[in-house]
């Protein structure tokens, strides 16, 4: 489905583990390389799920359900100003300066009780979370632009 259709937004965090199953941490900027996802991250590799992303607005419901939360906490690499991005269909291109990403996956299977859910409580990240592959690398940091193309 290419409507043509763009939407944008900004990045608000880039974040980082080195582990699978904990919260990342905010950092300076991260490195998105081609068919492999966040250089130094634990879900890089040649898979689908490369790069994870999260809407604030995701992370403000989880706030509204009383849960202590922030940039990074749900293990998205990369947080965003656009509302609702898990409405986007799989194959939505993503553009971020010179990088481009496809979504190809929208939510996930949690694990029951992961260490994200018991940590922070619940989880948004398996029915609003997207996941994506990188098409072109290049860098990523907090208040670059970023592009939705449906």
């Amino acid at each position: 489905m290419n409507t043509g259709e763009r939407i944008t937004g900004k990045v608000l965090s880039v974040n980082i583990s080195f582990q699978k199953g904990v919260r990342k941490k905010p950092v300076e900027e991260i490195e998105l390389v081609e068919n492999f996802g966040v250089k130094n991250d634990a879900h890089a590799g040649n898979w689908h799920r490369q790069v994870s992303m999260l809407s604030v607005k995701s992370i403000e419901k989880a706030k509204s359900w009383g849960i202590q939360v922030g940039y990074g906490d749900f293990a998205e690499n990369i947080t965003v100003d656009v509302p609702d991005i898990w409405r986007f269909p799989v194959g939505t291109k993503v553009y971020i300066n010179e990088c481009v990403l496809e979504i190809t996956q929208v939510g996930k299977e949690c694990h029951e009780k992961c260490v994200i859910a018991k940590s922070v409580g619940r989880c948004v990240m398996p029915i609003e979370g997207i996941f994506l592959r990188v098409l072109k690398g290049g860098k990523v940091k907090k208040g670059d632009n970023v592009v939705f193309e449906i």
